[in-house]
């Protein structure tokens, strides 16, 4: 397998792949300085363009997307105390006082070199797994695989944080849509409506943007205020940040594996390890004192933790089709509008090479994005000053060319309407977004693999080792969510201090 990793890296150091990373990056690095948006609606973005790309290039400008994003979302967790994402939400707890007490460049160093030690260390933990699990996935019948799209859907008990119920009805509603159109298995057509452009289904990019994206810019339209009102220097002793990240080397390890390890369990989110790693942090430290006031160590492990989680995350992405978060759900969307089907596929020899592309992609990224923040910080930090009532019409007429691009038909803007009424709908009500997508993601899927599976075994395939032992983790992963649900009844977060509910949440 190494002669494969040496060739995707010398194919993604092409003029045109690296071209596509970089772009990734960009768009990663503006949406993580806006609180709310995050690196979902970034990547949802971007979606109309990755069709017809060929699969390593439009992995190359999501995954810069994905890695970019954790990282400029510390600009308005330490400017201004508001997160930019929700895995920036213990950042805040310490980066925050530091700039308050006019450290702002200290705080801001040290996050951008734990981040990227953080991403490179969730990098290798994702491609160190795959001589591990590859055989076992490989060995996955149609059986095992339309199980494994179950279980991807049952996440959804995870992923909508103790509403399971409207986490399952969102999930529902998503398997609804994906049915729209062509049938598999038989010459008809379904809820169409007797309108032609519903016979080819809908697309996963249109999907993704009006749930995500569209949402969101209402609510910052609404809120209409700049991000930051900061405007100090943040060159001097930008790089005192960096050298206090590196005499912690045992402090970024321990958190960057903890941060990985727990990205690997679905519906975890960048909020909840954030916070897990802030406080085991804490807990660990001989003085704690000085936590929540302006400790350097509280801005280092949360940051560290965030970036390798992103590797973590991508395992059963990848690997299982099972998305863990808003951004591995659209991700997956990625992989299909390039021709790829998320899961077992993925590690088969003539796929590898993507997958590895993905891998250094997501170790490249972290450091370009860390090269571009330390180098334009100054005026990095200015774009959080522009008021959204000028920054969203931009974002909206972005949205409304990408998607017509796609198809070029009008029928696209009018969905994209709809479903976006849809999205502001249960961005308000609680309703989890991510898990409407992972619905609409993997309907396709489980209904092919159901079909073939009946058709070769008839109920036969019931009885398999392998459909049991995955129908028992389903089982386990519904009573978690409940038993979840139980625990923590949601409280409704007001759309000020919100983050997308797809990645966590705001604390």
């Amino acid at each position: 397998m190494l002669h494969i990793a040496l060739q995707a890296l010398a194919d993604l150091f092409t003029l045109e792949r690296l071209g596509y990373l970089a772009l990734g990056v960009l768009v990663g690095l503006i949406v993580g300085l806006i609180p709310g948006l995050g690196g979902v609606a970034g990547m949802s973005l971007l979606l109309p363009f990755v069709y017809g790309m060929d699969p390593s290039s439009a992995m190359a400008l999501m995954i810069g997307i994905m890695a970019a994003n954790h990282t400029s979302d510390t600009f308005p967790a330490v400017l201004v105390g508001v997160p930019g994402s929700a895995g920036a939400g213990a950042t805040v707890m310490d980066g925050y006082p530091l700039a308050k007490q006019g450290k702002a460049a200290l705080a801001l160093g040290a996050s951008f070199t734990a981040s990227m030690l953080g991403g490179l260390f969730g990098a290798a933990v994702l491609f160190a797994v795959l001589p591990v699990f590859r055989p076992l996935i490989l060995s996955f019948g149609s059986p095992e695989l339309f199980m494994l799209t179950l279980l991807g859907i049952s996440t959804v008990a995870i992923l909508a944080r103790g509403r399971m119920v409207k986490g399952l009805l969102a999930a529902v509603f998503g398997l609804l849509l994906s049915t729209v159109g062509a049938a598999p298995a038989s010459p008809d057509y379904r809820y169409t409506f007797d309108w032609p452009y519903l016979t080819d289904g809908l697309s996963i990019a249109l999907v993704a943007m009006a749930v995500f994206a569209l949402p969101e810019f209402i609510d910052l339209l609404r809120r209409n205020k700049p991000i930051s009102q900061v405007t100090d220097n943040l060159t001097t002793g930008r790089f005192d940040g960096a050298k206090e990240a590196l005499k912690r080397p045992g402090l970024i390890v321990r958190s960057s594996g903890m941060g990985a390890l727990l990205g690997a369990i679905p519906g975890v989110g960048g909020s909840a390890v954030s916070w897990i790693v802030y406080g085991l942090t804490a807990r660990m430290a001989r003085v704690r004192n000085k936590f929540g006031k302006g400790d350097i160590r509280g801005v280092i492990a949360p940051e560290a933790a965030n970036n390798a989680m992103e590797g973590g995350q991508l395992i059963p992405a990848i690997m299982f089709g099972i998305p863990g978060s808003g951004t591995t759900a659209v991700l997956l969307g990625g992989l299909v509008l390039v021709g790829l089907q998320p899961g077992p596929e993925m590690v088969s020899d003539a796929n590898l090479p993507v997958v590895l592309t993905i891998v250094w992609s997501l170790a490249v990224a972290n450091i370009l994005a860390t090269g571009v923040c330390f180098s334009l910080r100054n005026t990095v930090a200015k774009l959080c000053l522009i008021p959204a009532r000028k920054l969203v019409p931009f974002l909206l007429v972005a949205v409304v060319l990408a998607v017509y691009q796609h198809g070029r038909d009008w029928g696209d803007i009018a969905m994209l309407l709809m479903i976006g009424a849809f999205g502001w709908f249960a961005l308000r009500a609680g309703w989890s977004r991510a898990a409407f997508v992972v619905g609409f993601v993997l309907g396709p899927p489980a209904e092919r693999y159901l079909w073939i599976s009946m058709g070769r075994y008839e109920f036969d395939w019931l009885a398999r080792p392998g459909v049991i032992a995955i129908a028992i983790a389903i089982i386990a992963v519904l009573f978690a969510g409940l038993a979840r649900g139980k625990r923590s009844p949601a409280v409704p977060v007001p759309a000020g201090e919100r983050v997308l509910e797809s990645t966590g949440s705001a604390k």
